[in-house]
C-alpha cells in the first residue's frame, strides 16, 4: 500500500513537473518570434490554419563593377500549410530595378513553386529539420538579366533550434541546378547561418551570414564560379493582433565581405500571419 502510495506521488511529480517546464517553454521569448528570418531560412512550416505572406525589398549598390551598377529587388511570398504543420506550399515571386552602365531594365523575375516538408519538430535536444525542394520556373526575362531562360530545380536544407530562453540558430546549405544553359548544366551551392536574440517577445536582434559558390556561362562560352559572402546585421518587430494575427517587420544592413558581392546593401522586411480557418475547423483536421 505504502509503495501504491510512493508510486502514485512520483508520477504525479513528474507529470507536474512535465506541465511546469511545458509552460516555461511556451513563454520564452525566443519562441515568441520563429519564422521570420531574412537571409538564412528557418525550419518552421506554417501551422495548420495559418498563412503567412512575405515581401522583401532589396536595394544594392556594387562599386567593384561600377559606380552606377545599382539593384532594387522586391520578392513577394506566400506560405501555406498542406494541410498541416507536415507539408507546406509556396510561391516565391521577385520583381527587379537593375541600373548599371547607363543602362537599366526592370521586370519579373525566375518564379519559385516551394514544397518543404517538417521532418523533424523541434524538442529540447533535436533541432526543427524542414528540407524543401523547389521549381524554378523562367519567367524572367534572360537577355535583360532578369531570369536564365532554362528551368531550375533547387534544394535547402534548414535547421532550427531554441538553445536557451533568448536564443535561436539557424543553419542552411543548399543547390540549385540550371541544366542546358548554353549547353553547360550550371550547379549553384549555398551556406548559410544566424544567431537571433529575443530582447523581448517582440523585439529580436538579429546576426545572419550567408555565402554562395555560383556557377555561370561567360562571354567566351566557358563556366566560371564565383564566392560571394555577406554578414548582415539587423534587427525584427511583433505586433501581435486580436484573432491569432501577427505583423513582423524588419530591417538589415548586409555587407558584402567578397568582390562578387555588392558592396553596400539595405533589406527590409514585411510579413502578416493569420488564420484561415477557425479554431474548431483546425482542430476537427489535426
Amino acid at each position: 500500500m505504502h509503495l501504491r502510495r510512493l508510486f502514485v506521488t512520483i508520477t504525479a511529480a513528474l507529470v507536474f513537473t512535465r506541465w511546469c517546464a511545458a509552460q516555461v517553454e511556451d513563454t520564452r521569448p525566443a519562441a515568441a518570434i520563429q519564422d521570420n528570418s531574412f537571409l538564412v531560412e528557418e525550419a518552421y512550416n506554417q501551422e495548420r490554419g495559418v498563412v503567412q505572406h512575405i515581401l522583401n525589398i532589396t536595394g544594392t549598390i556594387d562599386r567593384m563593377q561600377g559606380p552606377d551598377d545599382r539593384e532594387l529587388m522586391f520578392v513577394f511570398t506566400q506560405e501555406w500549410p498542406f494541410p498541416n504543420q507536415t507539408h507546406q506550399l509556396s510561391y516565391t515571386v521577385p520583381f527587379t530595378f537593375l541600373e548599371s552602365g547607363g543602362e537599366s531594365a526592370h521586370g519579373f523575375g525566375d518564379v519559385l513553386l516551394n514544397y518543404r516538408w517538417q521532418a523533424l519538430m523541434e524538442t529540447n535536444a533535436v533541432p526543427a529539420f524542414a528540407p524543401r525542394l523547389s521549381l524554378i520556373l523562367p519567367t524572367g526575362d534572360a537577355d535583360r538579366d532578369l531570369g536564365t531562360g532554362r528551368v531550375g530545380y533547387q534544394t535547402n536544407l534548414p535547421f532550427s533550434k531554441i538553445v536557451s530562453d533568448r536564443w535561436t540558430l539557424h543553419a542552411n546549405a543548399g543547390a540549385t541546378l540550371f541544366p542546358s544553359v548554353h549547353r553547360h548544366d550550371l550547379v549553384s551551392y549555398n551556406v548559410g547561418a544566424s544567431a537571433i536574440y529575443a530582447v523581448s517577445r517582440t523585439f529580436n536582434l538579429m546576426l545572419e551570414s550567408v555565402a554562395s559558390w555560383d556557377e555561370e556561362v561567360n562571354d567566351r562560352g566557358a563556366t566560371e564560379r564565383s564566392f560571394s559572402a555577406i554578414v548582415s546585421p539587423g534587427f525584427r518587430y511583433a505586433f501581435n493582433h486580436p484573432g491569432d494575427a501577427q505583423t513582423v517587420i524588419g530591417i538589415a544592413a548586409p555587407i558584402g565581405l567578397t568582390s562578387a558581392a555588392p558592396d553596400f546593401a539595405v533589406f527590409l522586411y514585411f510579413s502578416f500571419e493569420h488564420p484561415f480557418l477557425s479554431v474548431d475547423q483546425g482542430a476537427r483536421g489535426n
